[in-house]
C-alpha cells in the first residue's frame, strides 16, 4: 500500500507540475524554486503559511521531475529552470510549427538530392561557406586571400583534439529526437575528475564534442569539476544523457543535463574557441587548477574546519575514518546541499574536540580521499 500510495503522489505531483508551467507567464518554463512551492501548495503537501519544506516532500517533487525529465516531457537547466517540452506546451501552435520543421528539412535533402543528379551550372549544389570562401580566393585577389586565410584560423581556434561538426549533420543538428523534443545540443556536465582533460571527456562522449567551456573560479582559476559542452547534433546529446549518464570516467560517475541557452544568449553559445576555461587560468587543455591552494591564517582557539573538494560517495563514516588516521576525533559534522535541488555540493564543515584535533585534521590537506584530494581550511 505504501508503494502505491507514493506512485499516486508522484503522479499527482508531476501532472501538477505540467499543468503550473502551461499557466506561467510564459506558458513554457519556470523557475524551479517558485515551481516547487507552487506545486506543492496545489497538491496539499505544503500549506500557504509554511515556509520550510521537509526532505520526504523535496524527495517527492525530485522524483517527479526525473520521471518527468526521463519520458522527455520536461527539462531542467544548469541554472535551475524547468521547461516544459513542445509537446506539453499548451498552444497547438506548437506541434504545427514542430511539423513545419520537420518538413522544411525533409524538403531541403530533397532540394539537395535533386541537384547532385542536375548536370546543368545553374542547378548544381550550393557549396558550405567555407568552400564557397576558398573558390573565390583568386590568385592575386589579397581581399579574398584574407577571407579564405581567416576562415582557415577559426577552424583551428582552440584544441585539435575536438573535431568540427560535420556538414552533413548541420541540417539536423538541432532537429527534435526521442528523450530530446527541444532538440537541445548544449549540456551540462558535473562530478567531473579534476585530473580530466579535453581529450579524455571527448572519448568518454563517443567524440562528439565540438566545443566544451570548463567551470573555474573567476578569481583564482580553480577548476570546480564540472563542465558545458556542445555535442555535433540533439541525437548525440539525447544518448549523452539516456546512456553516458551516470557512466564512470576516471573512477567517477560523470552527471550529465540538458542545459538550453537561455533567451537573448543565443550569439553567446557556442563559444568561438574550441576548449576555453574561465578565471585567469589559460587554456592547457587540462581542466584541472594546479597545486594545493594554501590554507587561510589559523584564528585562535580554532577547532573547526571548512572541507571541499569531496567525492560525491563520502559519508560521516568514511570522513571520521579519514580524520581518525591522524587521531583527530570529530565533534560533529555538516554537510552543504543545495538549496533548490537538494543534491550534495561537495563540501561541508567538521568540528573537532578541541584546536589541537583541529590541527591534527588540518595537515591532510591535499591529501587523497576517494579519488580526491580534499581542500581543508580553517572556519570561524
Amino acid at each position: 500500500m505504501g508503494s502505491k500510495t507514493k506512485s499516486s503522489d508522484s503522479s499527482a505531483v508531476a501532472d501538477e507540475i505540467i499543468n503550473t508551467v502551461r499557466a506561467s507567464d510564459n506558458g513554457k518554463s519556470m523557475e524551479l524554486k517558485s515551481l516547487r512551492k507552487a506545486v506543492l501548495i496545489a497538491t496539499k503537501h505544503l500549506s500557504d503559511k509554511e515556509g520550510d519544506i521537509d526532505k520526504s516532500t523535496k524527495k517527492l517533487f525530485k522524483a517527479a521531475v526525473q520521471s518527468l525529465e526521463n519520458d522527455g516531457r520536461v527539462s531542467l537547466s544548469a541554472d535551475g529552470i524547468v521547461k516544459l517540452s513542445k509537446t506539453e506546451r499548451k498552444k497547438p501552435t506548437d506541434g504545427k510549427e514542430e511539423q513545419s520543421a520537420t518538413k522544411k528539412s525533409k524538403d531541403k535533402k530533397k532540394k539537395r538530392k535533386a541537384g547532385d543528379n542536375e548536370s546543368d551550372d545553374d542547378k548544381k549544389p550550393k557549396k558550405s561557406k567555407k568552400s564557397k570562401a576558398k573558390d573565390e580566393a583568386a590568385p592575386g585577389d589579397s581581399d579574398n586571400e584574407e577571407v579564405a586565410d581567416s576562415n582557415q584560423d577559426a577552424d583551428n581556434d582552440g584544441d585539435e583534439n575536438i573535431e568540427e561538426p560535420e556538414e552533413a549533420d548541420a541540417a539536423d543538428k538541432n532537429k527534435p529526437c526521442k528523450g530530446n523534443p527541444q532538440g537541445i545540443t548544449r549540456l551540462f556536465l558535473g562530478n567531473l575528475p579534476f585530473a580530466i582533460t579535453d581529450t579524455t571527456l571527448n572519448d568518454h562522449l563517443n567524440s562528439t564534442i565540438t566545443h566544451i567551456k570548463w567551470i573555474t573560479d573567476r578569481e583564482t582559476g580553480k577548476f570546480y569539476g564540472s563542465a558545458f559542452c556542445e555535442v555535433k547534433t540533439s541525437r548525440d546529446a539525447a544518448k549523452a544523457v539516456s546512456e553516458i549518464n551516470g557512466t564512470k570516467v576516471m573512477g567517477r560517475p560523470i552527471k550529465i543535463n540538458y542545459a538550453p541557452i537561455k533567451p537573448g544568449q543565443e550569439g553567446d553559445w557556442p563559444p568561438k574557441q574550441k576548449v576555453i576555461t574561465g578565471g585567469k587560468v589559460a587554456n592547457t587543455g587540462q581542466a584541472g587548477g594546479q597545486g594545493i591552494k594554501a590554507m587561510s591564517v589559523k584564528p585562535e582557539g580554532c577547532s573547526k574546519l571548512f572541507i571541499g573538494n569531496l567525492s560525491y560517495e563520502l559519508d560521516d563514516d568514511g570522513i571520521t575514518k579519514f580524520f581518525m588516521a591522524v587521531d583527530a576525533e570529530i565533534k560533529a559534522i555538516r554537510w552543504l546541499h543545495h538549496k533548490d535541488s537538494g543534491d550534495f555540493k561537495g563540501c561541508g564543515y567538521v568540528d573537532f574536540w578541541s584546536t589541537e584535533a583541529c590541527e591534527k585534521a588540518a595537515s591532510l590537506n591535499g591529501k587523497n580521499l576517494l579519488g580526491r584530494p580534499i581542500r581543508i581550511d580553517w572556519a570561524e
